[in-house]
């Protein structure tokens, strides 16, 4: 056995387990942690300027590419709480990501000592497990216990709250023999495919809803051969986008009250049966229930047994990895499919397909100040299949999930269910760090750039190139439209006039000044001619300078963007496409 300090054996462990890369702050109190990284050289480090922004960036990292586990570091107290934002959107979207946090030594963890908090208590609620290590020789097998907690069953977050006498105690480890614990996961049987195949084959019009879990499972490919051997439309949820491409056949649109389609919308009315996999019917997904539901029926696979039920219940669930269940519903569909078994599904493909061609939302504005759709439309012609987008919680985030187009599973990473502002900046430099060949292109609001625009001296200290497209109104918009039900325009406005930028004509926020302050380049339109060039030129910009690229465009103040309250009852609020040319883009690389 080889006697060392604990966090060198905790740094050899994460070494191991292929957590090579970190994001975080040093501090007195995980200073030995960080003098282990240092030591022994195996693991990456990006310094943020926040601990809530390192914690989103170990967010991005992880969503970017299947089997990555971002880490996030920091110090005792602030640090630790810090992180809990974090740690939330982590545990709400099934993200693994291992927070590591110092803390005063054990003898002081109850006399108030300097930034001394009991960060595991607070952490609990929103992470798969925190723990505070009492003991050194207990390091390896917590360490050990947290891989497998965030890989087993519903993926989540971790923290480990190390004290610095913890930290600095010598143990014996021994490197060479350790192993990842073992990882269980449910299956689905071959009785229970076939039971979802008989269902299938009896409905007239069947839906596939693809969630999120199926790209955690990185399962995309067996969802789309499923698809195509059964014929059964798909739609996807704002998790599940890219789980089939756009342009693909079977691809019907996105359903909701917000981030949807009408064309979406109108099939999954349509339907007689659907078959939600690795989904949680959110209820900006479903509405109201007794209209989402009708008279349909309902299969439910997720890999969480209590999922099963937790908002309706389902007439057949399967508690199933969405992997291992595609895995066996493709082996059966294969069979079924050679002996002529499997219904014929053209008409029902060809019904959905007609109506995405012709249930379409207007794109095509030339007015000034620019209506946002423009920006969507251009971003269309300017970043071609193969484009990483990253978004938050916004009307920028619900109109581009309307008008985008995603052709890749982990190429729309998006805050789902907790959607905080500012995760848009530090988790677009996670996926960059994690996929540095690929464009990765951020979307946000003015206010969710914003809250952690600091971490653009990430991107330029580290040479993280991407494309930021900032939609600016000068407004919390989405709170704004909001506020209509209560006949009020009430601290939502950002708008002020600038004494030093009357350039930006009462926006506020010199958003192109801060961001060259940064050490970043930023580009701003005023024209909707102008959003092509600033794009095209953002992409030449970006591998020039190795830095963030930032295109700011200016909109009107006031844009109310499709959403209602049922699935049947999306008020749309502009006119809508009656031609191609009202939405030039909206079927760009379609059949």
């Amino acid at each position: 056995m080889t006697r060392m300090r604990a966090v060198d054996a905790a740094v050899l462990i994460l070494e191991k387990e292929g957590s090579t890369q970190a994001f975080g702050l040093p501090g007195a109190a995980i200073n030995p942690f960080y003098s282990a990284i240092r030591d022994h050289g195996g693991i990456k480090h990006v310094l943020a300027r926040h601990v809530e922004a390192a914690s989103h960036m170990a967010e991005g990292y992880t969503r970017a590419k299947a089997g990555n586990i971002g880490v996030c570091i920091g110090t005792s107290g602030p640090a630790g709480t810090d992180m809990i934002t974090g740690l939330y959107s982590a545990a709400a979207d099934s993200i693994p990501i291992l927070c590591i946090t110092g803390q005063a030594p054990v003898a002081k963890l109850h006399k108030e000592d300097f930034q001394a908090v009991d960060i595991s208590a607070i952490a609990k609620p929103v992470a798969k497990w925190a723990v505070t290590v009492m003991e050194a020789a207990q390091v390896p097998g917590t360490f050990q216990k947290a891989f497998q907690v965030m890989r087993e069953g519903r993926p989540g977050p971790v923290l480990i709250d190390l004290p610095l006498d913890v930290q600095l105690a010598q143990i014996d480890f021994d490197i060479d023999t350790y192993e990842p614990l073992p990882v269980s996961r449910p299956a689905a049987t071959r009785g229970q495919a076939e039971k979802v195949l008989t269902m299938l084959n009896a409905a007239a019009q069947p839906l596939i809803v693809a969630g999120g879990g199926i790209i955690n499972a990185d399962a995309a490919d067996l969802l789309v051969e499923f698809a195509e051997l059964t014929g059964v439309p798909v739609v996807p949820t704002l998790m599940g986008w890219g789980a089939i491409a756009d342009d693909h056949p079977l691809s019907a649109g996105m359903v909701g009250l917000q981030t949807s389609h009408r064309y979406g919308n109108a099939t999954m009315l349509a339907s007689d049966l659907v078959l939600g996999i690795g989904n949680r019917w959110a209820n900006r997904h479903t509405g109201g229930l007794d209209v989402y539901r009708g008279e349909r029926k309902f299969i439910h696979v997720d890999i969480e047994p209590t999922q099963i039920g937790r908002v309706f219940a389902p007439d057949y669930g399967v508690v199933s990895d969405a992997r291992a269940a595609l895995q066996v519903f493709v082996e059966v569909a294969r069979e079924w499919a050679a002996e002529g078994r499997l219904a014929d599904r053209t008409a029902w493909a060809a019904e959905c397909r007609e109506r995405r061609t012709t249930l379409q939302r207007r794109t095509h504005f030339e007015t000034t100040p620019i209506k946002p759709q423009r920006v969507y439309e251009e971003m269309n012609r300017a970043f071609g299949p193969d484009v990483r987008y990253v978004s938050t919680i916004g009307l920028s985030q619900i109109q581009a999930a309307q008008m985008l187009h995603v052709y890749r599973p982990r190429h729309w990473i998006n805050a789902g269910q907790a959607g905080p502002l500012g995760w848009t900046v530090p988790a677009t430099l996670g996926v960059a760090v994690a996929d540095p060949d690929s464009t990765v292109v951020a979307l946000s609001g003015d206010y969710d750039f914003q809250f952690l625009i600091e971490e653009l001296a990430v991107g330029a200290q580290f040479n993280i190139p991407y494309i930021h497209v900032v939609v600016n109104n000068s407004y919390l918009g989405l709170i704004r439209q909001a506020q209509r039900n209560f006949d009020m325009d009430y601290c939502v406005q950002l708008s002020f006039e600038n004494i030093n930028s009357p350039e930006v004509n009462g926006y506020g926020v010199d958003h192109v000044k801060v961001v060259e302050g940064l050490g970043c380049k930023a580009l701003r339109v005023s024209e909707p001619d102008g959003i092509l060039p600033a794009l095209e030129q953002a992409k030449k910009l970006m591998v020039e300078h190795q830095v963030p690229i930032v295109v700011e465009v200016i909109l009107e103040r006031v844009t109310n963007v499709s959403m209602g309250v049922e699935i049947d009852n999306v008020i749309e609020f502009e006119d809508l496409a009656v031609s191609p040319e009202d939405a030039p883009t909206a079927l760009a690389l379609l059949d």
